[in-house]
């Protein structure tokens, strides 16, 4: 856990080699609707916080603390590392946390976690989401133990705004360090980070002498799934935006079933039902996804160190007016960090009170040393519970392939369709062959004894077949 270290870059200031650091009231006037043509701050209104004050120089009566405190004020304007306060954000109304890193290095201390249980109880209060932009480096050494536990009142405060049913986004700014990103950041629904920013539990100076840099930034931890995407400057209040406008319409009507894409016409056999879900030239994920949302947003990674991107997608977007959040197949074999990322989403979408929508399309899980390794079976027992347990409605088409488990564990109880160029089997059929030892001309008779055709699921009760 780093500390406040005096003598860092002046906030606003360009950090050699490095992005561009705000201050709290730059960052809000970045990121904040403006009601007037000159000054984006003007909608922002700040809480009035706690009156509490602290000994001069702390509870530890630090040497030169409180004298540190003054000087800070001074240099940046503020009396604490954090701003907090409501505004407009894309035209959603949400609680703002700004930190200011200028103060003692953004570091949290008693008075801030005053302030940041103020604003956690404000948007209970007021059922508003939170966006917290945070650049700090961790606890505050001067104020030692009673420093570091406003961690664990962050993380109270973090909890109880999650289970009233409210959506938290984080943005990472340069640096996010120490327990402020282990809580603020890493512990919201979605993560966003400024391009460039170093983010990471260890800071800069107590960090490992041989520690590779590239691995505490911005771009790392989304490559690791820790982080949902980069943004740049310019591109931050429109992205905001629209992440609130989607996690704040939750809805109880189930997401319509999206239209067939591909056939119009059922396959004559199983064998035939299998050639078309592998077809090179059958729409996929994206093309649905396409044609079913005017607008999405991605989330990616499943906060374990994994993503999948090239299996399992997943998000939120707007369909005729509505939020609903999808998890769709690619086609491809879905390795542990899709199950997941899936995982997430639902249950993120449960919490928020938003309906899913989900696709199937894989050969199955993927099998491979590495995916074992991984926990294959771990994450998708936890997807099967997700769907199982979850009080918002999902719909499920299947769009292509349904390989076993696989498939089966992103697939609605009872509100599962099938598009004609698909099939669903409890084993793919050149395995089902194999494991009864036939010979390999015997695998397309295979395929018809599984009835795996969209006709044959429904005549099962398995699948509907009436799609629009």
């Amino acid at each position: 856990m780093s500390g406040f270290l005096p003598g860092g870059p002046l906030p606003g200031a360009p950090v050699p080699g490095g992005p561009l650091r705000l201050s709290a009231r730059e960052i809000l006037a970045l990121v904040c609707d403006s009601t007037d043509s000159t000054d984006s701050t003007d909608s922002f209104d700040e809480l009035a916080y706690p009156a509490r004050e602290s000994a001069p120089d702390g509870p530890l009566s630090w040497p030169g603390y409180g004298a540190s405190r003054a000087r800070a004020a001074e240099r940046t304007g503020e009396t604490e590392s954090v701003v907090c306060g409501t505004a407009r954000v894309g035209g959603t109304r949400a609680v703002l946390i700004a930190f200011e890193f200028g103060f003692l290095g953004g570091s949290l201390g008693e008075r801030t976690g005053d302030r940041l249980e103020a604003a956690y109880t404000c948007a209970r209060e007021h059922r508003l989401p939170v966006v917290a932009l945070v650049a700090t480096g961790g606890s505050r050494m001067q104020e030692g133990m009673p420093a570091l536990t406003q961690l664990q009142r962050v993380a109270r405060q973090s909890a109880l705004t999650r289970q009233a049913g409210l959506a938290q986004v984080a943005v990472l700014r340069d640096p996010t360090t120490g327990g402020g990103w282990a809580t603020l950041g890493a512990g919201a629904d979605v993560v966003l980070a400024m391009a460039g920013a170093q983010v990471g539990f260890a800071g800069s100076r107590v960090r490992p002498p041989d520690a590779d840099p590239a691995a505490y930034t911005a771009e790392a931890q989304v490559a690791a799934g820790s982080a949902d995407a980069v943004v740049e400057p310019e591109a931050l209040r429109e992205t905001l935006g629209r992440w609130l406008r989607l996690l704040t319409r939750p809805s109880q009507e189930p997401a319509p079933v999206p239209r067939a894409l591909g056939a119009e016409d059922l396959p004559a056999t199983g064998w035939d039902a299998v050639r078309r879900a592998r077809s090179p030239q059958r729409p996929r994920a994206d093309a649905y996804l396409d044609a079913y949302f005017t607008v999405r947003a991605t989330i990616g990674g499943d906060r374990c160190g994994g993503t999948d991107p090239d299996g399992m997608l997943c998000g939120f977007g707007e369909h005729r007016g509505r939020t609903v959040a999808y998890a769709a197949q690619t086609g491809a074999a879905t390795r542990p960090a899709g199950y997941r990322t899936a995982t997430r989403l639902i249950r993120l979408a449960d919490r928020l009170g938003i309906p899913v929508l989900t696709l199937v399309d894989t050969p199955g899980a993927a099998n491979d040393a590495e995916a074992e390794r991984q926990g294959a079976g771990a994450a998708i027992a936890e997807l099967f519970a997700a769907v199982a347990t979850a009080r918002t409605p999902v719909t499920t088409l299947v769009v292509g392939e349904g390989g076993s488990g696989g498939a089966l564990a992103l697939a609605a109880p009872g509100r599962t369709w099938a598009a004609p160029d698909s099939y669903f089997s409890v084993i793919a059929p050149e395995l089902a062959a194999a494991i009864l030892k036939r010979p390999p001309e015997e695998v397309e008779a295979t395929a018809g004894q599984l009835r795996i055709r969209p006709q044959d699921l429904a005549e099962l009760g398995v699948v509907r077949t009436d799609l629009p």
